[in-house]
């Protein structure tokens, strides 16, 4: 939330979120390195292995770079929202006061990104405990289990749902503060 993203608020709960997001948020990070490696040794063993007539890749190393791609996209989101780097249109937001930017961001959190995250939980539940359950793996041979990745699932909305939760807090704070009360540029609004 652009300009809730003011961290000093005494909050225990909102800097106890903050502080875990961040840490599994660069923990992700390394993620991107892995999967950059992954990729590359599998496009290298493609080619390599069909010059010399044999297969230097697996099902495993394909699998591994996408189930990484995932755990960055999953576990990345609540990150990229408490740094307010996510998606927006930013068509008239840009342009108004930083109060009307914290009603913006606060309706948005608690009307869209709070619902859809617990909706998304309870969706995904039964696909997550029926995968666990018959501890659900590749179709492919020597490819990896799918019950672990699909968890991530609801990890990743669990804690999109916590940072939400902090963000509200937090927007709550701002909202009565007087830090709210000054425009884009400083100015009165």
């Amino acid at each position: 939330m652009s300009d809730i993203t003011d961290r000093d608020s005494s909050s225990g709960f909102v800097r106890l979120v903050d502080g875990f997001t961040e840490r599994v948020g660069r923990a992700v990070s390394w993620l991107v390195l892995a999967m950059v490696l992954i990729g590359a040794y599998n496009a290298v063993a493609r080619y390599l292995g069909r010059g010399l007539g044999v297969n230097l890749s697996s099902n495993a190393y394909l699998e591994a770079q996408w189930y990484l791609f995932s755990l960055v996209f999953l576990l990345g989101a609540a990150y990229t929202f408490k740094h307010d780097n996510h998606v927006r249109v930013d068509v008239l937001y840009g342009r108004m006061s930083k109060r009307g930017r914290l009603w913006i961001d606060l309706i948005g959190t608690v009307v869209f990104l709070l619902p859809f995250s617990l909706f998304t939980l309870w969706v995904s539940w039964p696909s997550v405990r029926n995968s666990w359950t018959v501890l659900e793996g590749s179709p492919d041979p020597g490819g990896l289990p799918r019950y672990p990745i699909k968890s991530m699932i609801l990890v990743a909305f669990a804690l999109l749902a916590l940072q939400g939760c902090a963000e509200v807090v937090r927007g709550i704070a701002l909202l009565r503060s007087d830090d709210a009360t000054s425009g884009p540029d400083g100015a009165t609004g």
